[in-house]
């Protein structure tokens, strides 16, 4: 029989913040307010597709577990070894499974660090990095504006018709710089103008997601879900009226609620109780302001082999990211959308050695490939939508990743 390979989680004192520990390479992360998990190095990793994906996934994180003597003098959600993972939106293509080699994690005061190996505790860097700067070309990406535009057109036309309620379109722009990107400065920067989103980092997918699609913790289980959006203007005055206007819209009323059922129906076989709250609040981001909800529920004391991936199977894809019916919407997002979507809109984020977890959606994001990254944005479409309105919508979408860019 093959040594187990050590894995050890200690306590830690004063460090720098989390996303200023990320080397240039080989880096993950989740993190929201300074708290969450990031790491680097690779110990392992995988690529997973297919109508089997989130099993295989399961499966390949529990042999790799078997593998590891675990000294945890920490406990708690994200310590031990954990897997970062980013799936794609569709099972067809390739996603990504990451145990990273060093790992550290913070919430509220508590600070921790995880190695793979037998090496002593790794050295955290004493002072902040600096960055190299780079400045962006934007080019359109799969569609022009105009295409896109059609493309919206013909999903209200079968709206209309009565095929689907609700359909979820995307659309992308290519960034292109005179050196290779650094990872790094978008994401402080996406840190500094978006305290309240998920900074995440898989594969050189990043961005900050508003929605957290799961967090499983000891059995319990919550889900944020966004639909119906508005940009904001800058004007404080201005844009507490048109919250005030969003809140009663009944297209992004009609378009959230199809988004929260998408999620309770999801959980409730996992769950001996839900909370769905009767109305949304607004929540306030630095670009747009979304109708928002927390999906809470317990799970079942009988669902004892309930983790992560059973949930993620079951939610992804929300009708948040693909519409209602969901086998429907998927299938005119392919006949439709024109576009590969990759990791974009897929689940993004970490799993414990518990099955534990926290997962968000991969919104406000973008895929670097050396000197470029294709930044990603979409919207949803239901009965009432104007392809104008959705394109100027798509556009404040962009704008989190396109000033994360130009001012990294």
């Amino acid at each position: 029989m093959a040594a187990l390979t050590q894995v050890t989680t200690v306590r830690l004192g004063e460090h720098l913040p989390l996303l200023q520990l990320l080397p240039s390479s080989n880096s993950y992360s989740w993190v929201r307010g300074g708290e969450g998990l990031v790491g680097w190095g690779e110990y392992a990793s995988i690529k997973v597709s297919g109508k089997n994906r989130f099993e295989d996934a399961r499966a390949w994180w529990h042999q790799q577990l078997e593998k590891f003597s675990v000294s945890n003098s920490v406990h708690g959600s994200g310590t031990g070894p954990v897997l970062f993972a980013s799936f794609s939106f569709d099972r067809n293509e390739e996603s990504v499974l990451v145990i990273p080699q060093v790992i550290v994690g913070k919430r509220g005061k508590d600070s921790w660090m995880t190695w793979i190996g037998e090496d002593a505790q790794p050295q955290l860097p004493q002072i902040a990095p600096t960055y190299v700067s780079n400045t962006y070309e934007f080019s359109e990406g799969t569609l022009s504006a105009d295409e896109w535009k059609l493309r919206v057109a013909r999903a209200i036309a079968r709206i209309d018709r009565g095929d689907v309620d609700k359909v979820v379109l995307a659309r992308d722009l290519i960034a292109t710089a005179p050196h290779q990107i650094d990872a790094r400065p978008v994401l402080l920067k996406l840190a500094e103008n978006y305290p309240s989103t998920w900074i995440f980092s898989v594969d050189e997918l990043i961005g900050a997601t508003p929605e957290l699609l799961m967090r499983l913790t000891r059995g319990m289980v919550t889900s944020r879900v966004l639909a119906g959006t508005i940009p904001r203007t800058g004007d404080d005055a201005r844009d507490l009226a048109l919250a005030g206007s969003l809140a009663r819209s009944s297209k992004d009323l009609e378009e959230h609620e199809y988004a929260v059922r998408s999620v309770a129906d999801a959980l409730e076989p996992f769950c001996s109780s839900t909370n769905v709250p009767e109305a949304p609040f607004v929540l306030h981001l630095a670009n747009v302001m979304h109708l928002a909800t927390d999906v809470t529920g317990a799970l079942l004391e009988s669902a004892q082999h309930v983790d992560a991936f059973s949930l993620l199977k079951s939610l992804h894809p929300s009708a948040a990211v693909c519409g209602t019916p969901r086998a429907i919407a998927f299938d005119i997002i392919d006949e439709i959308e024109g576009m590969n979507r990759g990791r974009y809109a897929g689940p993004v984020g970490w799993i414990d050695a518990r099955g534990d977890g926290e997962l968000g959606i991969a919104l406000r994001s973008g895929q670097i490939n050396g000197d470029e990254i294709r930044i990603f944005a979409g919207c949803g479409i239901v009965g009432g939508s104007d392809p104008e309105v959705e394109l100027a919508e798509s556009s404040a979408k962009f704008s989190a990743m396109r000033s994360a860019l130009d001012h990294s």
